[in-house]
């Protein structure tokens, strides 16, 4: 491998010494300078307890006794901790060091394929045409839009290039303008961390007003007045937990108080109906909802609800004329569309609109003033079926690829006979269609362009099928460059995911093609625990099922082989969050089946983080993976959990990534994984822990930045494979 140069054992073990100097300089001189206080500022203090109390921790919970003895991980505020971390990206940069012009390569490379300077289709709304444009050179969205027409001047409603001025991070949340288009309120966290600060904009005045809001979720709705919003607070655990409306012109602290929401296992968000007129406070928890309703036009009014939680009831709500239209689960595995009046919208008054299928799960809804637009899900694939609410005549929008996916687009317009969807594959570039729902006919809006002479018909995609062990079939979606040869010689990358119910779909990716042009397979591993094939796909896969993520994974990758797509030495597997449970279960399961695993900032500390409801979304995990302080659930929990199983034996090659201020995933997770894999593992394959030190989940935001993440990541994996050209 190109790894074994001798010039980089040397930078390897100039940077492992380092390694070892900090960590004793920082932890373990504590040791001996604990034993006897000393003095700062005059004050006698002991400054820090003993090594040996810093890396450990011990748990007994059912008789059984674990031992962590990477815990001290955890305290970012240790500055062992943060000298660890920078060490060890020390040491990934220096085992990478000989990659560096080969990752500036392929930066260039996939710049080359981005249409640096573009513009968004554009939504048309009252008198406004709103758009969103980038230009060359700066990381963020400029956020624009026109009055009257298209060819009059442009007014710059928000840049984020100037709000990410000195700042390493820079994420928006919400970006709502008022009804009467006169005020902006938006969003930003500067962090990564999710907590977000709440500014609003006079956009006839260009001018930033000085109230704003402090931990806030990011989700902002305006009443119809114009001068009044919603807004959400997030408790200790970042979770969003209490309602406020604020007034302009008021400062925070004179807001009022609306809600609390006090389950943990649920969050609070709000949304505002397509037609304007009910503003909605959404509760929900993975398996349960409960939403309640005011009219916009009287924001002072108390909220009313739908109907009162029930467990294991989900339902969402639209409205039109004097109905609330009702996604629910209500005795409808799969989901079903009913109507209720506004004045009687409980169970007892649900009156059934779309049936439950059992074949089609019905994934979401709109609702305009003349049809209802229901989104399904049939044997894995999307579909759009419309109903037009004044004769009920009902259609499907004709896809014509055989892998693909689409999204609804924001469609703000009420009134309209126009839908607008997203639509892409894996050789199809993201395209935005207008549809007219009365002649049914489409019209391409937008297709972002691939720069560099993309010929689409030069790849082919497909869905094939791997047997689990218990019989059930696993869809497999994969593109590579046409005319495959399958001999087993193709290096192949296999993604997956398989949580929450949430589908894996297949995109395109002109960063992708740096990987099919030097002759890779992608493949997405479509297994249960997600949504694809209905909610008993979900089902199959969460709890005590969830085992069953893990094993289909490993079935497609031994029925990928058998078919000799590719072969074990030429397969990397990659997935991120709940997806790094996946990666983490399996290397430990089949540390054979796999040369090289990317695990991006993954959930893989899983018992103890469920054991502590201090960390943020550990009580929302137990409606999916079930509660440890439960016997049952401890043990099932423990024997998949990634860092609990790791062991002495050999292990794939392994780059795993975190983010300091990672709200959803503790980057002391991966960065735990990492040390007990060094500790135990006892082969000679590359380990790298690499941490963004400014970031959060999911890591860069800026749009350079996160190529140079991609380029990063396929260096590694091409270099392993000695594929440069």
């Amino acid at each position: 491998m190109a790894f074994n140069k001798k010039s980089l054992r040397w930078n390897v073990l100039i940077v492992l010494f380092i390694v070892i100097v900090v960590l004793y300089a920082v932890c373990g001189s504590h040791y001996v300078r604990s034993q006897a206080p000393h003095t700062v500022s005059g004050n006698q203090h002991k400054i820090s307890p003993p090594i040996a109390e810093i890396i450990q921790k011990a748990d007994t919970l059912f008789g059984d006794i674990r031992i962590d003895n990477y815990y001290w991980l955890r305290d970012r505020s240790n500055p062992a901790v943060i000298a660890y971390l920078e060490a060890e990206n020390n040491y990934t940069e220096a085992m990478m060091k000989h990659t560096e012009e080969f990752q500036e390569q392929l930066y260039k490379e996939m710049l080359g394929r981005i249409k640096e300077t573009d513009t968004s289709a554009v939504d048309k709304i009252d008198e406004y045409f709103y758009y969103s444009r980038t230009e060359e050179g700066k990381q963020y969205l400029m956020y624009c839009r026109k009055k009257g027409s298209l060819e009059s001047s442009e007014e710059i409603v928000l840049d984020l290039n100037e709000l990410a001025r000195g700042h390493a991070y820079l994420y928006l949340g919400a970006y709502r303008v008022s009804p009467n288009h006169k005020f902006l309120a938006y969003s930003i966290d500067t962090a990564g961390s999710e907590r977000f600060v709440i500014y609003i904009k006079n956009l006839e005045e260009n001018v930033v007003l000085e109230e704003k809001l402090l931990n806030a979720s990011g989700d902002v709705v305006w009443a119809n007045d114009n001068k009044t919003f919603f807004y959400v607070l997030l408790d200790e655990a970042k979770r969003p937990y209490k309602l406020y409306r604020h007034s302009l012109g008021n400062n925070q602290g004179e807001d009022v108080f609306i809600y609390h929401e006090k389950d943990d296992a649920f969050w609070l968000d709000i949304s505002k109906t397509k037609s304007k007129e009910y503003v909605l406070m959404n509760l929900g928890s993975h398996t349960s909802t409960e939403i309640h309703y005011v009219k916009a036009d009287k924001p002072a009014e108390d909220f009313e609800v739908i109907q009162p939680r029930v467990a294991e009831l989900e339902y969402y709500v639209e409205h039109r004329e004097d109905k609330f239209y009702i996604m629910t689960n209500d005795n409808a595995k799969n989901f079903k569309i009913v109507e209720a009046s506004v004045q009687n919208a409980s169970i007892p008054y649900w009156q059934e609109f779309i049936p439950h299928r059992d074949n089609v799960k019905i994934s979401g809804f709109d609702v305009f003033k003349n049809h209802l637009v229901v989104y399904g899900r049939e044997m894995g694939l999307e579909n759009i079926q419309i109903v037009n609410l004044l004769n009920n005549e009902c259609h499907y929008v004709d896809f014509l690829e055989p892998v693909y996916t689409f999204w609804a687009d924001k469609n703000p317009n009420f009134s309209t006979n126009i839908l607008r969807f997203n639509y892409t594959s894996l050789t199809t570039p993201k395209s935005v269609f207008d549809y007219n729902m009365d002649i049914r006919t489409r019209k391409l809006k937008k297709q972002y362009q691939v720069l560099g002479g993309y010929d689409p018909l030069l790849y082919q995609s497909e869905r094939i099928f791997a047997q689990a062990r218990d019989g059930t079939e696993i869809p497999i979606s994969l593109v590579c460059k046409r005319g495959l040869r399958k001999d087993g010689r193709s290096p192949l990358y296999l993604y997956g995911y398989g949580t929450y119910g949430w589908s894996n779909e297949p995109y395109f990716s002109s960063n992708r093609l740096s990987l099919l042009n030097r002759g890779f397979i992608y493949a997405i591993a479509h297994v249960r625990g997600g949504g694809e094939m209905g909610k008993y796909w979900h089902e199959q896969g969460r709890f005590l099922n969830k085992m069953n993520t893990f094993t289909d994974f490993i079935a497609c990758a031994e029925h990928l082989i058998a078919e000799k797509y590719t072969s074990s030495d030429k397969l990397v597997i990659s997935g991120e969050s709940a997806g790094g449970t996946l990666m983490g279960a399996v290397t430990n399961m089949r540390p054979d089946l796999f040369k090289t695993v990317i695990a991006k900032f993954p959930f893989v500390d899983v018992l103890n983080t469920l054991l502590d409801i201090s960390i943020p979304l550990t009580v929302v995990e137990y409606t999916e993976l079930g509660d440890p302080h439960e016997k049952e659930y401890y043990y099932y929990i423990k024997s998949y959990s990634p860092y609990d199983n790791v062991v002495a034996k050999e292990y794939p090659n392994m780059l795993i990534t975190a983010g300091l201020n990672d709200p959803r995933v503790g980057y002391w997770e991966p960065a735990k994984l990492t040390a007990k894999l060094r500790a135990l593992k006892t082969d000679r394959n590359m380990c790298l822990l690499k941490t963004n030190m400014g970031a959060g989940h999911g890591g860069a935001s800026g749009r350079y930045d996160y190529l140079k993440e991609i380029a990063f990541e396929y260096a590694l994996i091409l270099d392993l494979f000695g594929t440069k050209d």
